[in-house]
């Protein structure tokens, strides 16, 4: 591609969600969803191959949809109001109308049916962008509009997003589905807390782009779409074995690494508010999340697959790119909770 091209593609994906996070006007918002979206298409599709073109068709289609609807429901609002900013007489039915959209552009259930398959046709580093940047726009507007949703609502989406992200994360070899339906059951975390301390489903976004950024940066570099792929990484990359380990176990919340936090304070929450049933089936969500990112940790580290005699000396043959923002990432994704009386504060 271009690199002219390339460049101005990549700064509309950047300069999207930006537009939507800094606009107080609706409409401003759905430019920046929409400058977004068109940025995002020609890059799913770099790599010219039917998979990537069926991936990028899917991801279209539902975010057209999604978009539509958002903006019916400001146009809604407009002729409600006469104004493109949200207000506490907003009818009901447009809010309810607008969560349905974001959830729909997040991959929250039960809206999330898109996301494994998206994720797994496109390319590892547009997978990323997908998973991380992509959720701080329609995050931002759920932000502005979450004391006037039903809690009803954002329970059960919470709730149905965590079932599903832990059960069909279970059967999964490949890795951009495990780590799509892992989105999936963050998101639901998010969304639970939401109605109750939105600076804690902050904090739980910013951890969890930092526990999913190393994680695809060192799937990226051995080349690692499925579990068979990632037990030669001992032959390619060695010290990305610890390295993908801790960020495994962040990822599923055990302590005492980073991604501990978010479950413990979110648990915490939730019980102050007497959502204990919630809390408990959430809790043991975790642990199944937990498990199959212990079942990655284990193809990786404990078991050898079998190779071919040329695959064995790889290590030898291979020139390695120096990566200078991995090693900070993992320190941030492993060793925060320290910090968490300050992070919570």
């Amino acid at each position: 591609m271009n690199p002219i091209t390339l460049l101005i593609i990549y700064f509309t994906i950047f300069s999207g969600p930006m537009v939507t996070m800094l606009s107080t006007n609706l409409f401003l918002m759905w430019i920046g969803l929409e400058m977004n979206l068109l940025a995002i298409i020609p890059m799913m599709m770099k790599n010219t191959n039917p998979r990537s073109t069926e991936a990028a068709t899917k991801y279209f289609l539902t975010q057209a949809t999604a978009s539509m609807i958002f903006l019916l429901s400001i146009i809604l609002n407009y002729k409600q109001l006469g104004m493109w900013t949200l207000q506490p007489q907003t009818n009901n039915h447009i809010i309810t109308l607008m969560f349905i959209s974001l959830a729909m552009k997040m991959g929250i259930a039960p809206f999330h049916s898109w996301l494994p398959e998206v994720t797994q046709g496109i390319p590892i580093q547009i997978g990323m962008i997908l998973l991380t940047w992509q959720k701080m726009a329609p995050m931002s507007i759920l932000f502005q509009i979450y004391e006037m949703t039903n809690p009803t609502i954002l329970m059960l989406s919470a709730i149905l997003s965590v079932l599903i992200g832990a059960w069909n994360g279970l059967n999964q070899t490949q890795t951009r589905k495990i780590m799509a339906y892992s989105s999936i059951s963050h998101m639901g975390w998010m969304i639970a807390v939401l109605p109750f301390n939105p600076s804690l489903t902050m904090l739980n976004l910013l951890i969890y782009i930092s526990l999913t950024l190393p994680m695809f940066m060192i799937l990226k570099i051995n080349s690692s779409t499925n579990i068979n792929s990632m037990s030669l990484m001992w032959n390619k990359t060695p010290m990305a074995l610890p390295t993908i380990s801790l960020i495994l176990l962040s990822t599923g919340g055990l302590p005492p690494l980073t991604g501990f936090l978010p479950k413990w304070i979110i648990i915490t929450e939730l019980l102050k508010n007497n959502n204990i049933i919630l809390a408990t089936l959430m809790a043991m969500m975790a642990l199944i999340n937990l498990f199959f990112y212990t079942r990655l940790i284990y193809s990786t580290t404990l078991t050898t697959f079998p190779t071919n005699n040329n695959s064995k000396m790889s290590l030898q043959h291979t020139n390695h790119k120096n990566n200078l923002v991995l090693p900070s990432l993992t320190i941030l994704s492993t060793l925060t909770l320290p910090l968490s009386p300050l992070l919570i504060t």
